[in-house]
């Protein structure tokens, strides 16, 4: 079977299953369940012809473990303690101080209800709901974590709605309430909804997340439960300077952190902005039309149309057929996509497509790859999309099989671009970051 690599690297190296069957002629087969991950409602991010049909939605967030089991058992009572008593960065007037943790994810802090309880969250543009764990909650997580209390916050309004939330990695259900929520000093929202756990799954617990909860700052049409979106709340609620908001996500090795800017971003990268338009109303997602290696003209996109090499850039009416479809998630570790595709990438560069692995000898020889976002192209150097542990020598690709259509470029492909979101006409400025 052709690509029969991918499938066994699919297993080993991601968070996809693989089914295996037989063909006539009894070559293995191998099917691919694509795991991110179906809600109830809502509508569907992709299907084969791009079509943006009602159905099913698709809620990525996925995090990496990388933290071993002897680690794990030698961090896990020292964060506990931390989670309980550690130093809140004071909210700035419209900007959110973002905490990387190795490169997996960035946290910042928000405050629910009158007077505000505080809650570490990750700002995730791939989900569009609130939550932090409820008084109520038994599960290990939220014990580990902070708890949001109903009977002190005097402006709390409680309802009958329940709601569950599927992630690529992590399950939550909860209580749905309404309160005040401040993102910073200047930016409150009166009356958000929210959910207050009741469950959470082991994902959320320590030491793998350092976060109490999750701010969805995707759109209305990708939340659960017909909850308006926070980022929706701040337009209608009027308590933006312009409906924007900018972030950053410097590396881990460069002693980096981050921030979320709200209702402006940094003017610095004005005239570098690249912007392309967002793909629907559920989550910050765009057409993805290519990816190039160095200056070679073959497209690794699997079953894309081919793309100018030399500019780019796609016709209008090239740009109409292609079906992939690209989401910038900043509550997903790695870059995820097609195992075709990934397959090839890693082959090309000489990286084992079981394990991701590459000699790090190579590093110096390889090439830019450039992914075709919107009609436009954005480079990555070896650098950011090859990760080298300095502890163990190893060298690995920063990304991973998922899924057949939507591509999720998360973290590694975030540290690269500065990006500001732009609520109001539903796109996205990309400039290359500044170290």
């Amino acid at each position: 079977m052709k690509l029969a690599s991918v499938a066994i690297a699919a297993v080993f190296h991601t968070a996809v299953c693989a089914v295996v069957k037989l063909d006539s002629d009894g070559t293995p087969e191998l099917e691919f369940e694509d795991l991110t991950v179906v809600g109830q409602t809502g509508a569907k991010i992709h299907t084969t012809f791009g079509d943006d049909v009602r159905g099913d939605f698709k809620i990525p967030l996925y995090l990496k473990d990388g933290l071993d089991p002897e680690s794990k058992r030698q961090r896990r009572a020292e964060r506990s303690r931390k989670m309980k008593s550690f130093t809140e960065q004071p909210l700035s007037n419209n900007t959110a101080i973002l905490t990387n943790v190795k490169d997996y994810y960035y946290y910042g802090y928000i405050g629910v209800g009158n007077p505000p309880q505080k809650f570490s969250v990750v700002f995730d543009t791939g989900s569009s709901n609130v939550w932090v764990p409820g008084e109520a909650c038994v599960s290990d997580a939220c014990n580990e974590h902070r708890q949001f209390k109903n009977a002190g916050s005097t402006t709390f309004q409680s309802s009958p709605q329940k709601i569950q939330i599927q992630y690529g990695t992590g399950f939550i259900a909860g209580d749905v309430g309404t309160d005040t929520v401040q993102v910073s000093k200047s930016l409150v929202l009166r009356n958000q909804s929210f959910a207050m756990t009741s469950q959470e799954d082991k994902t959320f617990e320590l030491p793998r997340s350092q976060f109490d909860g999750l701010f969805g700052l995707g759109f209305t049409g990708g939340a659960e439960g017909n909850i308006r979106s926070p980022v929706d709340s701040m337009v209608q609620e009027n308590v933006l300077k312009s409906p924007l908001f900018g972030i950053k996500l410097r590396r881990d090795s460069l002693s980096g952190n981050g921030e979320i800017t709200f209702g402006s971003y940094d003017t610095s990268y004005t005239n570098n902005l690249e912007w392309i338009g967002v793909y629907g109303d559920i989550f910050w997602t765009t057409t993805m039309e290519g990816i190039l290696y160095g200056d070679e003209p073959q497209n690794y996109l699997y079953g894309a149309d081919k793309v100018s090499a030399a500019s780019g850039v796609l016709a209008v009416e090239e740009k109409a057929r292609a079906s992939r479809k690209a989401l910038l998630d900043t509550g997903s570790s790695l870059i995820y996509g097609d195992p075709f595709s990934l397959a090839a990438m890693s082959t090309r560069i000489g990286a084992n497509p079981l394990t991701g692995e590459i000699p790090c000898p190579v590093l110096a020889s390889l090439k830019p790859f450039h992914f075709v976002l919107g009609g436009k192209r954005f480079t990555m150097q070896p650098e950011e999309y090859i990760f080298h542990d300095p502890a163990t020598g190893i060298c690995e690709v920063q990304w991973m099989p998922v899924s057949d259509y939507l591509w999720i470029m998360g973290i590694p492909f975030l540290q690269t671009y500065y990006t500001v979101y732009d609520i109001k006409d539903h796109r996205i400025g990309l400039a290359r970051m500044r170290q």
